[in-house]
């Protein structure tokens, strides 16, 4: 008959069982809060990309009519001819594209792909858990780590 110091082999391969189950879950845990937190900020980027789409259409639809207005006000003000008029408004047009290109490139350059800031920290702190296991006795309680005893990156 076993003493209570001692604990029966099936004890001992359940609670392994138990662990690792539990690691497991875990896991599928923090890749499921990623997925999540990608999916929020992507759907995020494509509600706004959809918006200012419909905007660069109306725009568009009225910038035409504008340079219209534009060139027959200039023709009528100014030139004997209309060509004149559409011609200037035409080259404003194009200088007014080139800057509006330069400042998108610029922008897109200073762009991040959006990253699971949750999910990344959790693993941070999963990490350091599993570190303290490894470097405690199994006769200490296992505890978190603190901030002051987090390793440095």
């Amino acid at each position: 008959m076993p003493t209570t110091d001692q604990q029966p082999p099936n004890d001992f391969a359940a609670a392994v069982s138990q662990v690792t189950a539990k690691a497991q879950l875990l896991v599928r845990e923090e890749f499921a809060l990623a997925k999540t937190e990608v999916t929020e900020k992507l759907t995020s980027l494509t509600k706004g990309t959809i918006v200012a789409a419909a905007a660069a259409v109306f725009a568009v639809a009225g910038l035409l009519f504008l340079g219209h207005a534009i060139a027959w006000g200039l023709y009528a003000l100014f030139f004997n001819d209309v060509f004149w008029g559409y011609l200037i408004v035409a080259g404003s047009l194009f200088i007014l594209g080139g800057l509006a290109a330069y400042l998108a490139a610029r922008a897109l350059k200073a762009g991040a792909p959006p990253t699971p800031a949750l999910a990344i920290d959790e693993a941070h702190k999963i990490r350091d858990l599993v570190d303290a296991a490894r470097s405690t006795p199994f006769s200490e309680p296992l505890v978190a780590p603190t901030d002051d005893q987090k390793p440095r990156i």
